[in-house]
C-alpha cells in the first residue's frame, strides 16, 4: 500500500484546505499527514495489493496499523483517496474491534465527492450516440464539431507504440505551456515522468494529436485499461474554439466507441462535460483524524457534504443531455 508523509494537499483532488486552516486557526499543526493515493491522479482503483478472500482480514489489519504509525509520527491525520468500490466495502465494515475504544478510535470518516463519467451503452459510432441525445443537445455537439472542422484542425489517434520521442516532448511543451497560461506555474510533472512512461508503458497510452496546416497545435494524453479510458491531460500552441472539448471529449468518446470500452473517467471537475454526456458519480476517500475535537468536527463536516453531494449529483443528473 502506497503511504507518503506529505507537507502539503497539493496534487490530492481532495481539497482538505479549510481543514488545514481550521487547525492552524486553533493553533495546532495539521501538516505532516498522512496519504495513500496515486500522486496527481483522481482515479478510483486499489490502494492495497491483498488477494480478495483475505481483504477485509488484511484492510483491518493495515488500519491498526497505519495509525499506530500515525501516532508514532505524531502526524494530524491519514487519508485515503479514491479506493476501489472493492475496496471501500471493507475500509469501515472491517473494524470489528472486541474494544469499544479501539474501534470508535481506529473509525475513518467517509467523504464524498462529484465526478463526471461517460458510459458506452454498446454505441456502434458516434452519431449512434447522438441519436440516443435530445435534439438541442446533438445539434450543439455537431455544431461544436463542426465549427472546429472548417477552422482547418484535423484530429488523430496516435497509440503510445507508434508515438516518436519527437511527439512526445511536443506533448510535454505544450503541457507545460497550458498550465503556464492557466496558473502561471509549470505543471506538477516533469520530463523524466513521461519518459518512464514512454518506455515503461506505452501499449497503455494513446493520444489525440490536433493539426492544422500540417503543423501540430494541439495534443491530449489518455490511459487505457482493459475496459475503461482516461483522459489526464493536454496542452496546445494555439487557440481554436472548442479544440479542448473536440481533443479531450469527443474523441475521447470516439475511442471508447471503436475500440468497445466501457467507461471513459475525463478527469475531475468540470460541469460543462454533462451537457457532453457525462454523467455525474460519486467518488470518495477516507480519513482518519487524531484529534478527537477535531475528529467530531470534521465527521459533522463530512455528513452534511453528502447530503449536499446527494442532492447535487440529482440536479446534474437532469441536465445530462439524454432522452428520458
Amino acid at each position: 500500500m502506497p503511504l507518503y508523509l506529505k507537507t502539503n494537499s497539493y496534487g490530492e483532488y481532495v481539497f482538505d484546505f479549510q481543514w488545514a486552516d481550521a487547525y492552524h486557526q486553533s493553533g495546532l499543526q495539521y501538516y505532516p499527514k498522512l496519504v495513500t493515493s496515486v500522486p496527481f491522479t483522481p482515479c478510483e482503483g486499489p490502494r492495497l495489493v491483498v488477494k480478495p478472500e483475505f481483504q477485509q482480514l488484511v484492510i483491518a489489519g493495515v488500519i491498526e496499523q497505519v495509525v499506530r504509525l500515525a501516532k508514532e509520527l505524531a502526524v494530524s491525520s491519514w487519508h485515503l483517496l479514491f479506493p476501489s468500490a472493492e475496496q471501500e466495502m471493507h475500509l469501515n465494515g472491517s473494524q470489528v474491534q472486541p474494544n469499544a475504544q479501539l474501534q470508535k478510535e481506529l473509525l475513518l470518516l467517509r467523504r464524498s465527492g462529484v465526478q463526471y463519467h461517460w458510459f458506452n451503452q454498446d454505441y456502434n459510432s458516434f452519431d449512434d450516440f447522438l441519436t440516443h441525445c435530445k435534439l438541442k443537445k446533438r445539434k450543439n455537439i455537431k455544431r461544436e464539431r463542426k465549427r472546429l472542422d472548417e477552422s482547418g484542425v484535423k484530429l488523430q489517434f496516435v497509440e503510445g507504440i507508434d508515438a516518436s520521442g519527437k511527439l512526445w516532448m511536443q506533448f510535454f511543451e505544450f503541457y507545460q505551456l497550458t498550465y503556464l497560461k492557466r496558473s502561471g506555474n509549470y505543471g506538477y510533472l516533469n520530463w523524466q515522468f513521461f519518459e518512464f512512461i514512454a518506455r515503461a508503458m506505452p501499449e497503455q497510452v494513446m493520444f489525440v494529436v490536433a493539426s492544422n496546416e500540417d503543423k501540430v497545435v494541439g495534443m491530449s494524453l489518455f490511459f487505457k485499461g482493459d475496459s475503461t479510458l482516461y483522459g489526464r491531460y493536454w496542452g496546445s500552441s494555439e487557440e481554436f474554439e472548442f479544440l479542448h472539448f473536440e481533443a479531450c471529449y469527443y474523441q475521447g468518446i470516439e475511442y471508447c466507441i471503436k475500440n468497445k470500452l466501457g467507461h471513459f473517467d475525463a478527469g475531475a471537475q468540470g460541469e460543462h462535460k454533462i451537457q457532453r454526456g457525462f454523467t455525474p458519480i460519486e467518488t470518495c476517500s477516507y480519513h482518519w483524524i487524531g484529534h478527537p475535537q477535531f475528529k467530531a468536527a470534521i465527521d459533522n463536516f463530512v455528513r452534511e457534504e453528502k447530503h449536499y453531494v446527494d442532492n447535487a449529483i440529482k440536479a446534474l443528473s437532469l441536465k445530462l443531455p439524454f432522452k428520458r
